[in-house]
Order: C-alpha cells, then structure tokens, then sequence
C-alpha cells in the first residue's frame, strides 16, 4: 500500500514552489531563479530531519532549480547564431501552470465532495396512485409555463443559486400563504398581472412559491392563466365559474 506524505502544508516539491512564488508575487513565466532557488534550498535544508525518502522529491527539484540557474550563467548566444535556445525556466514555468490549474480543480472538486456528504437523498417513491388528468391552463402548454418562470428568474438574476447545507433554514414563503395572498388581491382586482404579485427585492424562493400556488390554483378551476404573447407576463383572471 502506498502512503502519502504531507509535510506541513505541501504535497510536494511543486506545491512548495508555487507557493513560494505566489508569496512573492513573481510571474511564473519570469521567474527569478536565484531568489527562488535559496528560498527553496533553506527549506529544504528546515527538512533535513526528515528520512531521505521522505525528501528525496524535494531533492530532485532544488537539483533541477540549481541546473537552471547555472545555465542562466552561461554566455548568451550572440546575435549571429542561427537557433535561439529556449530559456531553461519555460519547461519549469509549463510545470508549474499545469500543476497550478490541477490544484484549483482538486479544490472544486473537494467543495462537490463536502456538500456530498452534507447531503441526504430520500429513495424513490410509486406516486403513481396520485397521478390526475393533464391539466388544462388554457391556450398555452406546462412547458411554456415553466419557461416563462425561468425567464422571470433569469431577469432578476436568480436562474441560480449556491447551495448551501450547513444548515437546514425554514422557508420565507409557503405555497399557502402566497394563496391566500393571491387570492385576497383577486377579491379586490378580479384580473392582474404575475408581476404585481412580486416586490422589486423578491428573493427566489418568493416567486417559485407564487408559481406553485399558481398552478394549484389552476388545478382547481379558481383562476385562469393567459398571456398575450409568448414569455410575456403572465395574467391572471379569477374564474368566476368556479371550481364546478
């Protein structure tokens, strides 16, 4: 079985070397060799209590560190040679923006990882038993409606949202509350817009919250949805022939 050794905060030789260039605010694509170099080498030397084996990555990598600085000693090419030689830092500078962007990646997938395990999943019901006939919402179909919802939360920027599971918070609005509201405004109106049904500030939650007393209340017969073009606001009517 193989085992991984973390000392202190790194993983590794790269992990170590990003982080020492991200400290010093350095573009990895210029790197400054010798500062970088004797950093490295001092930690490396703060290792040396550690069993060889334990080190040996990081030894590699100060020995691939000081090989690149002694090339940059080297004479220049002079203008008149045919092939420019690459600087010995890009293969590094590659490295490090490869194991950078996998780094921010295992990150992401780390925080996936956390709210799976916050995450609780009820099994599959038969609901078929509660099964009704198609409901009729008048000249336009469930899709439709649905789309315009989405476009109504896409308008106000709350198409989505983080999920958030650290804790369990009751909802601002209940389906039968946002009812009983409508319900109340239709008395007085007799006709009105979704719209006007929603403040300036209403939060996600609100608006779905009225969506589904929507649909209840068309399941029931007590009210009539129309809308005068595709994805245009949603109008609704109390239906004075009631629920029969």
């Amino acid at each position: 079985m193989d085992y991984k050794i973390v000392l202190d905060t790194y993983e590794g030789p790269m992990d170590l070397l990003l982080d020492l260039i991200e400290k010093a605010k350095i573009d990895i694509y210029d790197i400054p060799i010798n500062l970088i170099t004797e950093q490295y080498l001092d930690y490396i030397d703060r290792m040396g209590r550690f069993d060889l084996e334990v080190t040996s990555d990081f030894l590699v990598m100060a020995a691939t560190l000081l090989e690149i600085k002694s090339k940059l000693l080297l004479p220049k090419p002079t203008e008149g040679d045919e092939e420019e030689e690459e600087d010995p830092r890009e293969e590094l500078a590659r490295r490090l923006i490869a194991y950078k962007r996998f780094k921010a990646i295992a990150s992401e997938l780390r925080k996936y990882e956390s709210l799976g395990l916050k995450a609780f999943y009820k099994p599959q019901e038969d609901l078929s038993q509660f099964l009704e006939e198609e409901l009729d919402i008048g000249p336009f179909d469930v899709d439709l409606l649905f789309n315009t919802l989405n476009r109504i939360l896409d308008r106000r920027g709350l198409k989505s949202e983080d999920l958030v599971l650290d804790e369990i918070s009751r909802d601002e609005f209940t389906i039968e509350e946002c009812t009983e509201n409508l319900l109340k405004r239709l008395e007085a109106c007799k006709r009105m817009s979704f719209s006007n049904l929603l403040g300036k500030d209403s939060t996600r939650n609100e608006i779905i919250s009225y969506f589904l007393s929507l649909l209840e209340l068309i399941r029931l017969k007590i009210i009539l949805v129309r809308q005068d073009e595709a994805f245009s606001d949603l109008i609704i009517i109390k239906n004075e022939m009631g629920a029969g």
